[in-house]
């Protein structure tokens, strides 16, 4: 099973447990991945912030974070295992393995990370850098430097400013579901204005967000 992952993220481990530990999630008896994928977060943000400074040699530093941000989160590192088919190899503790564990985006995230960490315990940074470009190399040649990677939060509060609004106020409504799979119900309000939106997320970030995408959307359209 390994050798055909191996394949499939192309990286062949020298050290074979270092792989597996990797792949072992907090819920089984194992000694888990936590510390690879303390490590893999480190090397991964360093790496695609390089390759950003030297892709976009005018952009500013926020700008320079907002690209990373999209590129370096739960759901683009999950999509990535995803392509691998990181889930099937994963090890899992039994309640984990019946919740569907191995298709949560949280898991596949931090799994990914860890794989990071691993590649590089076993092959050292250059060969991590490798492997890391190669597998971010598409959406890094997606990337423009425009204002469609900013998020909406920040999307939103520049509109505002532009048409000399109060800044939103964001404001949580419920939080529901257990400790590792809530969701909060976030309103985001402007002084003044009447439009109100609502956006769900299973953090409170991500609910923000949306919720500021809807309000962004519902602003432009009133406007029309």
């Amino acid at each position: 099973m390994s050798d055909e992952l191996a394949r499939k993220i192309g990286y062949h481990f020298s050290n074979k447990s270092l792989f597996k530990n990797a792949l072992t999630h907090r819920s089984s008896d194992l000694p888990n991945n936590e510390r690879l994928e303390f490590l893999g977060d480190g090397l991964v943000n360093f790496i695609i912030a390089e390759a950003l400074y030297q892709q976009f040699p005018y952009a500013e530093e926020g700008e320079l974070s907002r690209f990373r941000a999209s590129l370096i989160n739960r759901e683009t590192l999950g999509q990535l295992a995803r392509e691998f088919n990181i889930g099937r190899y994963l090890i899992l503790g039994q309640g984990e393995l019946k919740s569907g564990g191995g298709e949560r985006l949280s898991i596949l995230s931090c799994t990914m990370e860890a794989i990071i960490g691993a590649i590089y315990l076993d092959g050292g940074f250059e060969v991590t850098r490798t492997a890391v470009m190669r597998w971010y190399h598409p959406l890094l040649q997606s990337m423009s430097s425009d204002t469609n990677h900013k998020d909406p939060k920040t999307q939103l509060q520049e509109y505002l400013q532009s048409i000399s609004r109060a800044l939103p106020v964001y404001t949580v409504k419920s939080t529901t579901g257990n400790a590792h799979q809530q969701t909060f119900i976030i309103e985001c309000t402007i002084k003044n204005m009447p439009q109100k939106s609502i956006g769900k997320g299973s953090s409170r970030r991500r609910a923000e967000q949306d919720a500021a995408a809807k309000m962004l959307e519902t602003i432009k359209n009133d406007a029309r």
